[in-house]
């Protein structure tokens, strides 16, 4: 497994590729912004990109996606639940004083358990609502990409449009299930571990 990462936009997300170091197969997730310095890597790495994944909507996440998707023609993936959400990014995106251009319309709805191959990889889709109504997490590999449900240290916000504090506990407890020793890569911030989120953080000390 090859993957690449960049800190994208003004609110600093992470956008990560992954790919099969065999066929050079590749997903981009949450290409939020500055999708030139997206196309170099990919175009750097030989990458056949075959989906893009949205873990969610909200503009620091997709605002690359109409440039990606024109220059390799990925799959643009998303949960059903975040369609909504997905058709208003332009305009919850003005609320916040930024211009995106048109999403264009997705190719693909993924729900809980659904497996995204990319040559002889496999990730599972977790539908982790909370956040967003159609947030999701992508785990396999040794990994858990986490959107914003999850960061090293806390947990995404509740108070957009979608949100909701009581399905974020839920979605957050199922994380805190996994083994300690998967690699936590959330949508913003630093890297971490199942174990030390469990230990360190702070929303475990509300819900448990």
């Amino acid at each position: 497994m090859i993957m690449k990462s960049l800190v994208v936009g003004p609110l600093e997300a992470n956008c990560f590729i992954i790919a099969d170091e065999n066929t050079r197969e590749a997903l981009v997730i949450d290409p939020g912004d500055e999708p030139d310095r997206i196309l170099d890597l990919i175009t750097e790495n030989n990458f056949k990109i075959k989906y893009i994944v949205c873990t969610h909507a909200h503009f620091d996440h997709v605002g690359a996606v109409p440039e990606i998707k024109k220059e390799t023609g990925a799959k643009i993936v998303i949960h059903r639940d975040e369609l909504d959400i997905y058709e208003r990014t332009r305009d919850l995106a003005a609320l916040w004083g930024y211009e995106l251009d048109p999403l264009p319309e997705p190719d693909m709805f993924v729900s809980e358990g659904d497996k995204l191959e990319i040559g002889d990889l496999r990730l599972e889709v977790l539908h982790t609502p909370g956040h967003s109504p159609g947030g999701i997490c992508l785990y396999g590999e040794g990994i858990l990409i986490t959107g914003d449900t999850l960061f090293a240290g806390s947990v995404g916000r509740t108070d957009f449009y979608g949100g909701d504090v009581e399905k974020l506990k839920k979605s957050f407890k199922r994380l805190m299930s996994l083994l300690d020793k998967v690699k936590v890569l959330p949508g913003h911030g630093p890297e971490s571990t199942i174990g030390q989120e469990r230990a360190n953080n702070s929303f475990s000390y509300e819900i448990f």
